[in-house]
């Protein structure tokens, strides 16, 4: 199995590490519990360095990433990021990205750990002037969530994070001494030096968790100072490690897509929405499958279930409604700031409106659930209604 620079940091902390899409990652250093209470009410710091990082840049960079993406990125201004999907020729979703105008030109595209050398191959078979590069073996990640997170970065960020809005990046310096003089892909990236006693990185606020949360991309070599210079800073707010395990239950109370769980190469964006992913108005990849599947309409539709009974829905459950499968669970769980079971899970489009009275088959017993909208909860940990 891969290891990210970290790997060292989570076994001094005594990490549970686990498989996960061919790397070895903490699922947990204490519990996923109390890692998902920390996130929710103070904050978390998650190694999300397995994670791919694309950088496309050159003339034609911009033409050729808006025919891969559904969503539109024409005009984006630098430092702004979009969320989207990739297609394949049949309107399948490949993977779900983001992408950051880095500086004029030169785009980071984020795929997800489990198709980052898939989605490297696509996007460089089908470039159309410029080049694409691999930079995944170059760069950590770090990603800081929760209410506290703002607060505990600003202690390191020599700038305001007032002013850097969610789904916006900005090249920072952090006060990191152990590390100064680390820069963000030296060689590729014309940036300035880092001040003295800092350390260049790339801080995002996008996050996977529901909570304010920012994600800091940095070299290898000064991820573990970076971590520790984080750690250091949040003591006193509460912040602690956190897992995989925690990170999939707060992923999941908001509703968000897990690549190769939710979506494993079958599907297309009418079946897992957002309606927003997809930008009619420009020529992309797969258009043509996706209009005749409006046209036709899509045989299934991922939708949130959440147990009116006790049990935990797991991947692969049947979804039941007048005694007859209609669907399956794609991810489920049982959500620590609800109490109850909830889950993700395609059904037929006759049982996919909110209010749909449905069973989840676990073992041997039909539990009663409802379709309700996602999220789950709204931001702090409340119930969405």
């Amino acid at each position: 199995m891969m290891r990210t620079s970290l790997y060292p940091v989570h076994a001094a902390l005594g990490a549970r590490m686990v498989d996960f899409a061919g790397w070895e990652m903490p699922v947990q250093y204490t519990t996923v519990l109390d890692e998902h209470r920390a996130v929710r009410e103070r904050a978390g710091l998650f190694d999300v360095s397995h994670m791919g990082d694309i950088v496309v840049r050159g003339e034609g960079a911009e033409g050729s990433l808006r025919r891969l993406l559904t969503n539109d990125l024409e005009g984006l201004p630098v430092g702004k990021g979009i969320y989207s999907h990739i297609l394949d020729d049949q309107g399948r979703i490949m993977d779900d990205v983001i992408v950051f105008h880095l500086s004029p030109g030169t785009y980071l595209m984020v795929p997800n750990a489990s198709r980052a050398d898939e989605v490297f191959e696509w996007t460089a078979v089908h470039m159309e002037g410029g080049e694409v590069i691999n930079v995944s073996d170059r760069l950590s990640c770090l990603a800081l969530q929760g209410p506290r997170s703002r607060d505990i970065l600003q202690r390191l960020a020599a700038f305001d994070l007032k002013g850097l809005k969610r789904f916006h990046g900005e090249f920072a310096d952090l006060r990191v001494r152990s590390a100064e003089g680390a820069r963000f892909l030296p060689g590729l990236l014309d940036l300035p030096a880092p001040a003295q006693g800092t350390v260049q990185c790339y801080v995002t606020r996008t996050g996977y968790t529901g909570e304010d949360g920012f994600e800091i991309l940095v070299d290898n070599g000064a991820a573990a100072a970076v971590w520790s210079a984080l750690m250091g800073a949040g003591r006193d707010a509460g912040l602690q490690p956190a897992g995989l395990g925690a990170r999939d239950v707060l992923r999941l109370e908001m509703g968000y897509l897990l690549s190769g769980t939710d979506f494993d190469g079958a599907q297309t964006s009418l079946e897992t929405g957002p309606d927003w992913v997809v930008k009619w108005d420009h020529q992309f990849i797969g258009r043509g499958a996706l209009l005749k599947q409006r046209e036709e309409g899509a045989p299934r539709k991922l939708v949130g279930i959440e147990l009116q009974g006790r049990g935990i829905p797991r991947h692969g459950y049947p979804v039941v409604a007048e005694g007859r499968e209609v669907g399956a669970v794609t991810s489920g769980t049982l959500s620590p700031a609800l109490s109850r079971g909830i889950a993700l899970a395609y059904v037929d489009p006759g049982h996919a409106r909110t209010g749909q009275a449905l069973e989840v088959r676990i073992r041997d017993a039909h539990v009663p659930a409802a379709v309700v909208k996602v999220p789950f909860l709204v931001k702090g940990g409340q119930h969405a209604k």
